[in-house]
């Protein structure tokens, strides 16, 4: 009889998960293959993090962090790799390719850190912001009583 891999739950198993996440690793890395025989497939990560018991609230906290401490882990390894010595033109193109991903990885663990800024301008020649309802009601209901901008 084939053993498989394991699928229970423990503390021990998540914590190793998560340190590893939190360290740039990526989970297809950690569950897949060629890892450690006492680590969940991938699948069955997954569907921890999906269950509606206690432990998979406080599994998906815990991993929740992990990402956010990988992505600062990326914003890291981007600045290493720019301090990189190149000698060619191939390296140059390979490191800017490794930031590259790097840099879209780290904006979509965590868009409000490390994601493009998106201004909403309403699109005329001052790109002045958008006023939203309630400023232009107020001004409306109290002239002058609202500094112009």
């Amino acid at each position: 009889m084939t053993m498989g891999r394991p699928s229970d739950f423990t503390p021990e198993i998540a914590n190793e998960i998560c340190e590893r996440l939190s360290k740039g690793e990526s989970l297809r890395s950690i569950t897949g293959a060629e890892r450690d025989d006492f680590m969940p497939s991938e699948t069955t990560v997954r569907r921890w993090l999906a269950g509606d018991e206690d432990w998979n609230a406080e599994f998906r906290r815990q991993y929740a962090h992990a990402r956010d401490c990988q992505a600062d882990t990326l914003f890291e390894e981007i600045l290493d790799i720019a301090d990189e010595p190149c000698l060619d033109a191939i390296a140059v193109s390979r490191n800017r390719l490794r930031v590259d991903a790097r840099k879209w990885a780290a904006s979509k663990l965590a868009p409000k850190k490390y994601g493009d800024k998106v201004a909403l301008t309403g699109g005329d020649e001052t790109d002045a912001p958008i006023k939203t309802q309630a400023e232009v009601l107020l001004r409306f209901v109290r002239p002058g009583e609202v500094e112009p901008e």
